[in-house]
């Protein structure tokens, strides 16, 4: 049987190194450089948010960890060029530290953002959430690839583009709904994929909250289109996102797999919003994310 988008045909691709994409040249006190290490003709949002908020951690001089980032794109980026990211320095206190990161592409703002840092402190703990229903591990489901039916994999000339842009491996414990809306189908707001960075990134802490913030653009804006039957790749759909936020709630290492469960809750106007939540294996929520984004469709 052929297997046109099998593990054969994907392993030739070229993948981002994530290690890479987070290591910063240090320009001066408060300027970093970053790069794309990619051939995708455009920047992945997810780089501009990790490269800010490492950045920004890079000129935090006390015990204090990102638990913040909230950012608007502005503008779109090359990969082909680099990213420039300037710090201001908004506060240093005892117990938290802001800084305001603009990312900065031949004199244009890709990116506004600001992030928050607190020194690890014990308070009162709850989560009202956990993920439902529980669902098989990671170990026992197929890569997405080899998931496919020959007509699936015939017709999704829009995943090795993916999997080249993006340093990221996911597997999906459920039909991928954009499989069903490409058939069709309507279906609730909601999607979830076990996920990982493809490399080893370390240990430190800084690292891989940059890490799972690179990760958490991908796919987030797609879960508000199940209802409407449509998907990324209908044609003349004008898609970018406008802006996205990520809470860190406990340290945990991106380069290891977590459930991302996302919920496109509303959409209207021209824009959809997601929520996420990030699941260790044990079912911690360790990680919340929101984005908006234009959806808009030709009439």
């Amino acid at each position: 049987m052929s297997d046109p988008l099998g593990t054969s045909a994907t392993a030739s691709l070229s993948r981002p190194p994530v290690s890479s994409i987070l290591e910063l040249a240090q320009l001066d006190s408060n300027s970093f450089r970053g790069e794309s290490h990619t051939g995708a003709r455009r920047v992945y949002g997810g780089q501009t948010l990790g490269q800010s908020l490492l950045a920004a951690g890079r000129t935090i001089e006390h015990e204090h960890h990102a638990h913040s980032l909230h950012a608007n794109f502005v503008h779109p980026g090359r990969s082909d060029l680099p990213v420039d990211y300037h710090i201001e320095r908004v506060r240093d206190g005892a117990s938290f530290t802001t800084r305001h990161i603009r990312a900065v592409q031949g004199g244009r703002t890709l990116l506004l953002a600001t992030a928050s840092f607190q020194r690890d402190e014990e308070g009162l703990r709850h989560q009202d959430v956990e993920p439902f229903p529980v669902p098989p591990l990671p170990e026992d489901l197929p890569h997405f690839q080899d998931s496919l039916t020959l007509s699936e994999a015939a017709e999704a000339n829009w995943l090795p583009p993916l999997m080249a842009g993006v340093g990221i491996e996911f597997r999906f414990p459920e039909e991928y709904p954009r499989l069903a809306c490409r058939r069709g189908e309507d279906g609730p707001p909601r999607q979830r994929a076990w996920i990982r960075t493809l490399e080893r990134l370390g240990d430190e802490r800084l690292i891989h909250a940059a890490g799972f913030a690179y990760c958490s653009d991908l796919f987030l804006l797609s879960a508000t289109l199940p209802p409407h039957a449509r998907h990324i790749d209908t044609p003349g759909l004008q898609l970018a996102s406008m802006n996205h936020t990520v809470w860190l709630h406990a340290p945990f290492r991106s380069d290891e797999w977590h459930l991302y469960e996302q919920h496109g809750y509303w959409m209207g106007g021209g824009r959809g919003i997601s929520t996420g939540r990030l699941f260790d294996r044990k079912g911690t929520l360790v990680a919340s994310t929101t984005q908006e984004g234009l959806l808009r469709f030709p009439l």
